[in-house]
This record gives C-alpha cells, sequence and structure tokens, in this order.
C-alpha cells in the first residue's frame, strides 16, 4: 500500500504529470487500484511487485511532488479465499 501525501500546491502538478506521462511504472511493478481522500491531499494506491525496489524506482518519478509512506501489506487470513 503506498501512502501519497501531496505536498502544498502540487495536486495540479501531479495530474498534469499524470496526464503527460501516465504512472511511470516500471517493469515488474503493477498498479492494482487507487482511492482519493475527499479533501484531494492523500491518495492510496494499492501496487504489487515481487522486488521493493521497484517501488523505491516508482518514488523518485514523483518524489518533487508528493512524499510517501510505503506499508507493506497481504492478503488477510479471512480473505485467503479471495486470494
Amino acid at each position: 500500500m503506498v501512502i501519497e501525501v501531496f505536498k502544498p500546491g502540487m495536486k495540479d502538478a501531479i495530474y498534469d504529470r499524470y496526464t503527460e506521462r501516465g504512472r511511470m511504472l516500471p517493469e515488474g511493478l503493477e498498479y492494482v487500484s487507487s482511492w482519493v481522500e475527499e479533501n484531494g491531499s492523500r491518495c492510496f494506491q494499492l501496487m504489487q511487485c515481487e522486488r521493493r525496489e521497484l517501488i523505491l524506482h516508482w518514488v523518485k518519478e514523483w518524489a518533487d511532488l508528493t512524499d510517501f509512506e510505503i506499508v507493506p501489506v497481504t492478503v488477510s487470513p479471512t480473505n485467503q479465499d479471495q486470494a
């Protein structure tokens, strides 16, 4: 799970870059889904990969516009049948 906290005044620049370049994911990093906080200040993205360095490479592409918290997650034991 990636939590992006948009730097002050950068929300428009984030969406402009996304429109121009897409997510800029390195090969092997899969975007699953995302949610934006109602006030638009944070984005919660679910990503999937085998190697943490892929996420770190992706973070470098956006670090000038947003701060990141990366939280490794796994499927809950109560949802194992959905994995």
